[in-house]
Formats: C-alpha cells, structure tokens, sequence
C-alpha cells in the first residue's frame, strides 16, 4: 500500500483553520465516495483528509443516464447528488472512517436554506467529523433552481444557517463555483457569514452535443466540467480570493494531476489541495501528488509546504 514518502526531507504538514492536516492532499467531493475505495491503493488514513460525497438529508438516486462523457483534458459529470442520505451515511460510511482514523470533512447539501441547517444540527454532535464542507454549488430548489453560491445574499444566507447550528469547533469551509461574474463578492459573502475557510473551485457547467442524436449527450443535459481543462480557472479563482481575503484558509481544487499542478495552486494561495478526477485513471494520485509535491519543494530549496502558501503574490 501506497504511504507518503519523506525522502524529499520537507514538512507537508498545513492546516485549514483549526484542522491540522498531517498532508496537503485531501480527496475531492464526489471522487472517492467516502474513502473506502481508495482504500485497496494507500493508508487512507495517511491522506490529508478525505472530503466525502456530498450528503443530504435523504437518500437520492441521482439523475438520469448517460451521465459522463469525455471532453478535451476534462470530463462532464451529470451524477447528481446520489447518496444514501445523512443517517446511512452515519451509520455505514462515517463508521468505517471512524474505524480507520481517517481524517474527514464531510461535505453537505441541501435543497434549501432549512435543509442545510438541519444537516448541521444532526451531524454537529456525531464524532469525528473534522470539518464541514457547505456545497452551495448546488441548485436552491425554491428559487428556480439558481445556485446559492452564484448570488452573494443566498450564499451568505446558508452559511449563516448553518454557522447558528454547527456547535462543533471543527471548521466549516464553504465551496464556490467558478460560474460567477465575481467570485471574490461571493468569497467576502460567505466569510462575513461566518466560514472558517474556503473550498474551490467546483465544476463549471458544461454540455456535450450528439451529434448524430442531435441532442445533448448527457442524460441531464447539462453536467459539470472537471479535469485539467479548467486548472488555469481554478489557479486564477484561489489567487484572487487570497489576494482578498488574504487570511482565510483556502482549499484548492481543479483538475491537479501532479506535484507540480499543486504547487501552483498552493504558490497562489490555497493551504491544502484536493485530488479529484485523476483518481478515476489513477487511485494512488493523492498519495503520488503530495509526494511529487514534496520533492517540487525540495527541488526549489524549501524545506516547509507553509514558506509557499501565497508566494506568488510577493513575487
């Protein structure tokens, strides 16, 4: 099984708020379920953290099929918020992470403000859950489908909900869409309201035409575009938040598939990053990442993950 590596002689330790992480890389929402795959290529507990499929309230079955399909360096997923809902997910998958001393923020979605608050309210008191990551990149089903985090007034308006509830000191991070105007209006929205720290970026919306069919390709028509097609989005969008807010912890994400692709997002403010589509080429990538990422380091004369964190704004 796949371990990180110290040969490189550099301290990877970093943190997000008050969570220590022992490595830069954690898993992406949506791309490792909620660990227990990963776990036949690496010490699951060795990673940074592992950042779980969205949960709600209920069990969802997703949307309709065809839900992936390639695109150039990238792919679209139209999975939806399949999931076995928050008391399954309790009782099965944060179980074994529990059992295996993993490291994990637990991401949550809801269909509206309320929904999100009660999620924070039952999961607040469950133990170990080190942070809590708010998708507000999803759909508010009671405001036409308009995603909360491309408006700063309903973005701040979960996160203040669910700040009321989460009792727990385990930081709340709040994750951003790219397809906003301005993503340091809603950045400044949501830590108004009371986020620990910040996760981005999520998937662009994107469509794959059939041709043939002459229709859209994806069985939800729309779907999110992940992969290294939109790493130079995400690198711009951490940049800009930590050139606003320069203090708040960032989790950066966005088609990462080497070390190097995380020391630029690390050099342009994010704290940690998280792996997400390489691991479905490449299981062993957050292990092999954080490793490659060590000897980036060492190879420019660093000896701390910390000396690098926003560098490339006092260059």
């Amino acid at each position: 099984m796949i371990q990180f590596a110290d040969d490189h002689g550099v301290d990877l330790s970093t943190s997000l708020g008050a969570l220590q992480l022992a490595a830069p890389t954690a898993t992406a929402s949506g791309c490792a379920a909620a660990g227990r795959e990963l776990a036949q290529f690496g010490d699951v507990a060795t990673l940074g953290a592992v950042v779980t499929k969205s949960i709600m309230m209920n069990a969802r079955s997703g949307r309709a099929t065809p839900r992936m399909a390639e695109t150039p360096s990238g792919m679209l997923n139209s999975i939806g918020l399949q999931g076995p809902g928050v008391e399954a997910f309790i009782d099965k998958d944060l179980a074994w992470l529990n059992d295996h001393e993993v490291t994990t923020i637990v991401s949550i979605a809801g269909n509206n403000v309320a929904e999100f608050g009660e999620l924070a309210r039952r999961l607040r008191d469950v133990p170990g859950i080190a942070g809590l990551e708010v998708n507000i990149s999803c759909p508010n089903v009671e405001s036409r489908g308009q995603v909360f985090a491309c408006n700063p007034l309903s973005a701040a308006e979960v996160i203040s909900t669910v700040r009321q509830e989460w009792t727990s000191s385990a930081p709340i991070l709040a994750k951003l869409t790219p397809d906003v105007t301005d993503i340091t209006e809603i950045a400044h929205s949501v830590a108004e309201a009371g986020v620990d720290g910040i996760s981005m970026i999520n998937t662009l919306l994107g469509m794959v035409i059939d041709v043939d069919k002459m229709k859209p390709m994806l069985g939800g028509r729309t779907g999110g575009l992940s992969g290294p097609a939109i790493r130079p989005v995400a690198v711009r969008a951490v940049y800009q938040v930590r050139a606003a807010l320069p203090h708040i912890p960032i989790l950066g994400m966005g088609g990462i598939r080497t070390g190097h692709d995380a020391l630029e997002f690390i050099a342009a403010g994010a704290n940690a990053v998280s792996i997400g589509t390489v691991v479905f080429g490449d299981p062993a990538a957050p292990w092999r990442v954080a490793n490659e990422l060590g000897h980036e380091l060492a190879a420019r004369g660093y000896a701390t993950l910390s000396e690098v964190v926003g560098a490339a704004h006092y260059n």
